[in-house]
């Protein structure tokens, strides 16, 4: 019984790899602890309440994170460019439902997706867990 136990061990070690779909450049960002809850029913979170409109929020993260209303669902991503070791232009800036990085590639990502807008590039926006209880989002990783 001992070596049939012991050669599905074996299979099952040889059988594990490394997941291919992960990128080893996509790992610029630190993963810095997040939560943070934050009520829709204040004025600076109050929009919201309408489908693809973001807020920023500042000193979380590693650049402040941007939390997007998903047509009633809430997405949350770190805004620091995952593609960029972080500097003062990998801090990307809103405009609609995407976001730019300042560096020179100005690299473009969509929020409602957290995937580049345009360009193929190697790594998805960070994104944060959302939980919604009532008129709050709790933002954590």
């Amino acid at each position: 019984m001992r070596p049939l136990i012991l050669v599905f061990v074996c299979l099952v070690i040889v059988g594990c790899k490394k997941d291919d779909d992960t990128n080893d450049n996509c790992n610029f960002l630190s993963d810095f602890g997040i939560n943070r809850t934050i009520s829709l029913s204040l004025p600076q979170y109050s929009q919201l309440a309408f489908s693809t409109n973001s807020v920023y929020i500042a000193n979380e993260g590693n650049a402040g994170i941007y939390v997007t209303n998903v047509g009633g669902n809430f997405r949350a991503y770190d805004a620091a460019d995952p593609n960029h070791v972080p500097d003062v232009c990998s801090i990307m800036t809103l405009e609609g439902t995407i976001v730019t990085c300042g560096c020179q590639d100005a690299n473009k990502y969509n929020l409602l997706t957290g995937f580049a807008d345009g360009a193929q590039l190697p790594c998805a926006l960070k994104e944060y867990r959302v939980s919604v209880n009532g008129s709050d989002l709790t933002i954590t990783n």
